[in-house]
């Protein structure tokens, strides 16, 4: 019996120093940040080229060109140890054999990690630009979710959203309601060099046109807004679509609603003031209306692309809401 014992708790020893060994890191790392791991010479030459084509090509909708991602390049004997929690890893590599594809959490949590090898340069090349974009966006689904993950460190917990529309935005509490009326609700948050700011209201359900005349009419809303409802600093000023920056128009999906995605520069009329925006137009069947959720940064001479990115981040964390009545008069409680 003794050794019976002895041996089912050697056993169990055994597992737990196993299941010990599957245990992963945390991973680390700024908002869209990268780590590359590729030969010098290689990305000093073509390759590298073509990577940064790609990985650190220009978000579109900013004032002036920020990168993707942050890269951070290195060889791969200094990948090693605590260089590998990385969240993000792009690892090039000339081998006898071809591979592409992405791994969820090789090295750390959460993780996804691009291997893309080839036997020569030419074919790394080619395998970088067949495989950019899915990787782009693996990478950014993460550092949508990671960004909100953060914000439950602390929640905003107001509930005028619920009440006025329904909805629901995951924001941190440094988000604060600043303005409201009949179908309007303005959120900002103050930064070191100046403010970021949510819209919330409503449209008619067939007010944006699904024809070569949707762009112009989203300027229209967006400008009858801001007329309304965000004011400049003297009479005659207030915020509208830049003229000289036609924004970027894509389909979407919100919370499994479809929807518009227009990235742009807003501008206040009459005043040398202006920054970047993101807007969804949502549809609502169910309660007959377009919802539209904005953010917007104004930053002068700082960059915007980690402020733009929270924004969409927030904006990306919608809700609906069904509520009976009894539900209704216990929010508004």
């Amino acid at each position: 019996m003794k050794r019976i014992i002895i041996l089912l708790f050697s056993i169990g020893l055994l597992y737990s120093c196993e299941e010990s060994k599957q245990v992963k890191p945390d991973s680390v790392g700024a908002i869209n940040s990268l780590s590359v791991i590729i030969e010098n010479e290689m990305w000093e030459g073509a390759v590298g080229d073509t990577i940064r084509e790609y990985f650190a090509a220009p978000v579109h909708g900013l004032p002036w060109d920020e990168p993707l991602f942050t890269i951070n390049q290195m060889p791969p004997e200094v990948f090693t140890d605590f260089t590998r929690n990385s969240r993000n890893v792009l690892i090039i590599a000339k081998d006898t054999s071809e591979t592409a594809g992405i791994k969820t959490n090789l090295f750390a949590k959460p993780q996804k990690v691009a291997i893309l090898k080839a036997p020569t340069r030419e074919e790394l090349i080619n395998k970088v630009k067949n495989n950019a974009n899915q990787i782009i966006e693996t990478f950014k689904e993460q550092e949508i979710a990671e960004t909100q993950r953060r914000f439950h460190r602390s929640l905003n917990k107001e509930k005028d959203l619920e009440q006025d529309f329904g909805i629901s935005l995951t924001m941190p509490s440094i988000y604060k309601v600043v303005k409201k009326d009949d179908n309007f609700i303005w959120i900002k948050r103050l930064i070191q060099k100046g403010e970021m700011n949510i819209l919330v209201y409503e449209m008619p359900m067939e007010s944006i046109p699904n024809d070569s005349t949707r762009i112009q009419a989203i300027i229209e809303m967006r400008d009858s807004i801001g007329e309304k409802y965000v004011p400049g600093r003297e009479e005659g000023m207030y915020m509208i679509t830049e003229k000289a920056y036609a924004p970027y128009v894509y389909d979407a999906e919100i919370a499994g609603h479809k929807a518009i995605e227009t990235k742009g520069m807003w501008e206040v009329k009459n005043f040398f003031m202006a920054g970047p925006f993101i807007n969804y137009i949502v549809e609502d069947e169910k309660n007959d209306r377009l919802l539209v959720i904005e953010g917007f940064t104004f930053a002068p001479s700082t960059e915007k692309r980690d402020y733009m990115f929270e924004l969409e981040a927030v904006l990306k964390t919608l809700r609906f809401i069904d509520y009976t009545e009894e539900d209704k008069q216990v929010v508004a409680e």
